[in-house]
């Protein structure tokens, strides 16, 4: 064996630990996503709120918070961040099928 490969207990360990680290990011990222839909939400009732006061209604509420800046960005924010997540959590999942199949070639000792 050259010093440039990886015998399958090797790779079996490395890509284990890469796809622990990857869903660790997903899960980070997937945080993040609810944090922005949830000031989505919240910036929303608030507006609402302030609007019924003003005697506005609720579609009128609704159509002026959505074409706020702070709706957008926390819509951008939750896409994005929900994009990350998936990405990430494709890659674990690859990363967990790659070990799992190097565990299943392993040469077993004679």
């Amino acid at each position: 064996m050259t010093e440039f490969m990886i015998d399958n207990d090797e790779g079996e360990e490395l890509s284990w630990t890469l796809a622990e680290s990857l869903l660790e990011k997903a899960r980070t990222m997937m945080q993040e996503a609810e944090t922005a839909l949830e000031s989505f939400v919240t910036g929303k009732e608030l507006n609402r709120q302030l609007c019924s006061s003003r005697g506005i209604g609720e579609s009128d509420a609704e159509i002026r918070w959505n074409n706020t800046a702070k709706a957008r960005k926390a819509l951008a924010d939750t896409t994005f961040n929900t994009t990350q997540a998936t990405m990430y959590y494709g890659a674990a999942t690859a990363n967990f099928s790659r070990a799992l199949y190097l565990r299943s070639h392993r040469r077993e000792p004679v």
